[in-house]
């Protein structure tokens, strides 16, 4: 284990996400989040990531933890992955961008770099519900200047064989494919730390 003073000069990524990010239905090791920190670790990059994601968290419940986690970690990323559970109880699409806004706000105002990961909604929630939905990740990116990952399980959400009985989160198997979205977008946020061998 690190010690206090050595974890404190370890930069954190910080993720924020509900049960997609915390491995509902897996092993903790197997979840994107742990392959993520595998990543990191095997190419040389300087971070420690902290998986403050919950099953069944909402972007309202994420402004409410958000500020306690940035102070306990004080991360230099902030991967915030939340919607989801907003969009299956049909709540309110102006709620759920005042909400990502207010995250995305907080973490950049504490000097941390931020990506917003988005999900889809079920065709069954309507077309004018869906098409707000999904939109409102991108919104969000644009106005505020950060990059985002519009939909997270895009690779797997239509192979039946890539996720669980639920028919909503990926099996393990999948977790390799979720990374693969992230990391391509995250990758310029860590220009601080510059991979072994650069």
């Amino acid at each position: 284990m690190l010690g206090q003073a050595a974890r404190a000069d370890v930069p954190v990524v910080l993720v924020m996400g509900d049960s997609l990010s915390a491995g509902y239905g897996i092993r903790a090791d197997q979840g994107w989040v742990a392959l993520l920190q595998r990543r990191l670790t095997d190419s040389g990059y300087g971070y420690r990531v902290v998986n403050a994601s919950s099953s069944g968290e909402t972007t309202g419940g994420g402004v409410t933890r958000l500020p306690r986690a940035i102070e306990k970690h004080r991360p230099a990323v902030v991967i915030i992955e939340l919607g989801g559970n907003d969009g299956l109880r049909g709540l309110p699409v102006a709620d759920i961008r005042a909400n990502l806004t207010r995250m995305v706000q907080l973490s950049r105002r504490a000097g941390a770099r931020v990506l917003l990961v988005g999900v889809r909604m079920p065709p069954n929630y309507g077309p004018t519900y869906t098409k707000s939905f999904d939109a409102v990740f991108g919104e969000v990116a644009k106005a505020e200047r950060v990059p985002v990952v519009p939909f997270l399980i895009a690779d797997v959400a239509l192979d039946e064989s890539m996720m669980q009985e639920d028919g909503i989160h990926p099996t393990a198997a999948a977790q390799p494919k979720l990374l693969e979205r992230v990391w391509p977008v995250l990758q310029p946020l860590l220009k601080g730390s510059v991979p072994a061998g650069d």
